[in-house]
């Protein structure tokens, strides 16, 4: 029997997590599985063949931290995944720059360096923010971050009294600027699933009334879907520019919008993303598999 690590946190209490239902089919397929904390310092990684980075859902509160334990997991015996390549180049959002020059469509941004005492959020920052998008509505976020955290949701009404807080929250933090995304309101975002490059299932998340955070956590609902053609399309084509510039990953979760007339991307989740195995009951037989026929092409 081997062995392999699910990487979570130390407490889950407060998410949705689903990776109890690919245990059953690791075990069966000759894998037994230990769920351990990114944050336990203890671990010896030489008795795991492989670690499955699932759901450090607190990481970005320490990212440094973070890619350091990831460092120290790839230079054991054990394998990673997804790689530490993988994940530094997806840990900071400016990642999307790349999969826009493989013409990949992407919500426009306009990226911004972290804040110094001497720049600050100002009222005509803020202006100039609606006016380059010609939108009444636009969100401000981290260009690392996890479950909404520090998002800003801005109408042309109420952003001036949100300045105190955005330039708290991006003192020390990279952050983007886009336009409120009208659609995740009056249809949703969907997630498209992908294990060794190949489509799984899909899902749509829907905001609870009066947000805009589709996360269960924030009263995210729920709807597995079959999806269209064209978002499978766009969706492909995201999976195929990740491979151009990194080997597959294990899994991936892309997140799309409707937008004009077809979708645009609003992530490519590698790292932790939640994988709705609970939304699709192939799914965990599926991952399973996927990472078996991976962890036999490695000889492990």
């Amino acid at each position: 029997m081997k062995l392999c690590a699910i990487l979570s946190m130390d407490c889950l209490e407060d998410f949705e997590a689903y990776d109890h239902l690919i245990e059953p089919h690791l075990l069966q397929l000759g894998w037994q599985v230990d769920v351990i904390s990114w944050r336990d310092n203890s671990v010896d990684w030489e008795k795991y063949q492989a670690v499955i980075i699932r759901t450090p859902w607190d990481y970005q509160e320490d990212a440094p931290a973070f890619l350091n334990v990831l460092e120290n997991i790839e230079q054991s015996s054990a394998h990673l995944e997804n790689s530490l390549e993988i994940v530094r180049w997806n840990i900071d959002k400016i990642y999307l720059k790349d999969l826009e020059k493989l013409s990949v469509n992407l919500v426009p941004t306009l990226w911004r360096d972290a804040l110094q005492d001497v720049e600050i959020i100002s009222e005509q920052d803020l202006a100039d923010y609606f006016k380059h998008f010609s939108q009444e509505q636009i969100v401000l976020k981290p260009r690392i971050s996890a479950n909404a955290d520090n998002t800003f949701w801005l109408n042309r009404q109420n952003a001036t009294q949100k300045i105190g807080e955005m330039n708290t929250a991006f003192q020390e933090r990279d952050f983007m600027i886009q336009p409120f995304m009208e659609h995740i309101l009056a249809e949703g975002e969907y997630s498209l699933f992908y294990f060794n490059g190949n489509y799984s299932h899909a899902i749509l998340k829907t905001p609870k009334d009066n947000d805009f955070r589709v996360q269960e956590e924030h009263g995210g609902r729920l709807t597995t879907i079959e999806p269209e053609p064209i978002l499978v399309e766009h969706a492909n084509q995201c999976m195929a520019a990740i491979s151009k510039l990194h080997q597959m990953p294990l899994y991936a979760r892309v997140d799309f919008v409707r937008h004009q007339t077809g979708f645009a991307l609003m992530e490519a989740e590698l790292i932790e993303p939640s994988l709705y195995f609970n939304m699709d009951d192939e799914s965990p037989l599926r991952f399973a598999k996927a990472f078996v026929e991976r962890m036999n092409k490695l000889a492990l």
